[in-house]
């Protein structure tokens, strides 16, 4: 910097531009260096958002390696299904156990399947879906046999399954039949007179608010809804009597929807024997050894369905603050 005395009273700068220029190249580094740190960050955070995306398909891939199923049984075994609890679309649906049936089939070397039953029943749509995949799994494999094992309690639609089997087994105080179909409900008219509640209802088809819980019961809708019950109450019971033939008792009480213990099913028709899923592997198909077929939701499966949203929403994070 270069100073000049211009009075005598003192010394001015001569060399203003020059001040400016630095100022400004000081200026321009600083920036230069942001943008530096910045696209810094936006590489390391673009680098952890992808080996995160490694680490996520590694562990999958381990995950999957571990729980894909029993895999190849070397040895010849009994292949086992469980069916537990009600049957319907969030458990025990027909895609559960109809892959878990269709894996036990397929097995190489399992020289039987065993359908183990225990279950108060579930929706008709379901159940039927089941005995139909049952049946179409026993013409691909006729040298498989297939039994079911009844433990507690195996009625309405859980029978509506049994029947396909070629050997019903239960034990002598098991619970078994219930065939029949039902629609529950709830009338509340009588409820919202006392209270002085009004009910307001505006449909589009004359017939669109059958059954309606809050307005009075009306004949001609409850004969349509037990033609519709009997309909599909008639679909199960010739499942019932295709699956189970001459072995079934004349007995019009069988269709009434009671159902019984186990040693009044044996007399009935409605079951072949008593016994065990470990008594049927060991002495009817002669492979004491059981394999567990039985498809389960596990961690890997809730893993992969939360993982695809955990990505996106690190993606955006990740984009947003790259701008």
């Amino acid at each position: 910097m270069i100073w000049r005395k211009s009075n005598p009273s003192g010394y001015e700068n001569t060399d203003t531009g020059e001040d400016f220029r630095q100022s400004e190249n000081t200026r321009i580094l600083a920036m230069l260096a942001q943008d530096y740190l910045k696209e810094r960050k936006a590489k390391r955070r673009w680098g952890i958002f992808f080996k995160s995306l490694v680490i996520v398909g590694v562990g999958y891939a381990l995950f999957a390696y571990f729980e894909s199923g029993p895999g190849v049984i070397p040895d010849k075994h009994t292949a086992l299904v469980e069916l537990e609890g009600v049957i319907g679309p969030d458990s025990n649906s027909a895609w559960v156990i109809n892959r878990s049936l269709a894996d036990a089939f397929e097995a190489e070397n399992s020289a039987g399947v065993v359908l183990q039953i225990n279950s108060p029943g579930g929706t008709p749509v379901q159940a039927a879906q089941i005995n139909e995949e049952i049946i179409r799994l026993k013409s691909l494999y006729p040298d498989k046999p297939f039994y079911v094992s009844i433990v507690d309690i195996c009625a309405s639609g859980g029978y509506y399954v049994a029947v396909a089997a070629d050997r019903i087994f239960a034990h002598p105080s098991s619970i078994v039949g219930s065939i029949g179909v039902l629609m529950g409900g709830f009338g509340f008219v009588e409820a919202m007179d006392k209270l002085g509640i009004e009910r307001r209802l505006i449909t589009a088809g004359e017939n669109k608010a059958i059954l309606d819980p809050f307005s009075p019961s009306k004949q001609m809708d409850v004969e349509h809804a037990r033609a519709m019950l009997a309909e599909v109450h008639g679909q199960f019971v010739t499942a019932v009597k295709s699956g189970r033939g001459d072995r079934l008792k004349n007995d019009p009480q069988i269709f009434s929807g009671l159902f019984w213990s186990g040693s009044s099913a044996m007399e009935l028709g409605l079951i072949d024997q008593f016994g065990s899923s470990q008594g049927i592997a060991r002495d009817i198909i002669g492979a004491e050894k059981m394999v567990n077929y039985t498809f389960k939701s596990s961690f890997l499966d809730e893993l992969a369905e939360r993982t695809g949203t955990s990505i996106a929403s690190t993606f955006m994070e990740n984009m947003l603050r790259m701008r």
